[in-house]
């Protein structure tokens, strides 16, 4: 055998042993299984989105399961108008504090009596929206009075307070030395601002002096003042 042989014999037998070290699973062969280790991170934060997870939805529940049968609103109702047992229907309404409503109990004793505001479908009823009156009253008028933010107080106005609209000077007027005119009125519907903060509140007044009052609220110059109910 000539050196030539010897040496391709002995790589030969060095490739046959790498393949049988391979394929009996070796350190770092193809045949050694891979472990993974899970990051302890990991598992805390799973654990800590199950618990939050549960809390949450008993909170949900918790919430859902404290309600209470309240008389809302069916189909729109004008103020004035004759409520009918039809245009009411019971409502389970989540606990609301400082919301005045009317038990689901006492629907029946709504109908027949009027809407002293105005009822919109799929809200809920409060005791101030409802009355025995006919509106206006006899001998009153109501007057709907249009106002900027600044010619209103910042407590809001409700159905019911008892207010004054006075007629103020304008712009370039000096302030008048004398008591200014002053219209006595009763707020049947506070009304809701628009985009530019005008809002118009309706307001009961005696006929004697509705026409005077309407007469100064076209000019825009009056404000309201609210007075005490006591």
């Amino acid at each position: 055998m000539t050196t030539a042989d010897t040496v391709r014999a002995g790589a030969s037998g060095a490739a046959q042993d790498g393949d049988r070290a391979t394929a009996t699973g070796a350190p770092g062969g193809a045949g050694s299984p891979v472990r993974t280790r899970r990051r302890p991170v990991l598992v805390a934060m799973s654990i800590l989105f199950v618990v939050v997870g549960a809390l949450l939805m008993a909170w949900l529940v918790t919430m859902l399961g404290d309600t209470q049968p309240v008389v809302g609103v069916r189909q729109n109702v004008a103020r004035g108008e004759v409520i009918e047992e039809s245009d009411l229907v019971v409502l389970d309404l989540a606990g609301a504090p400082g919301l005045d409503t009317v038990p689901g109990s006492r629907l029946s004793t709504l109908v027949g009596k009027r809407a002293a505001q105005d009822l919109s479908a799929g809200g809920v009823v409060t005791p101030g929206q409802v009355t025995d009156e006919v509106l206006p009253a006899d001998g009153e008028s109501v007057v709907g009075v249009s106002l900027t933010r600044g010619q209103l107080p910042a407590t809001p106005l409700l159905a019911g307070d008892t207010v004054r609209v006075v007629f103020t000077p304008g712009q370039q007027d000096d302030v008048p030395r004398a008591q200014p005119q002053t219209v006595t009125a009763t707020v049947v519907s506070p009304g809701v601002a628009d985009d530019q903060g005008q809002v118009v509140v309706d307001v009961s007044v005696p006929q004697i002096s509705a026409a005077r009052l309407a007469a100064a609220v076209a000019t825009g110059r009056v404000a309201v003042v609210l007075d005490s109910n006591n």
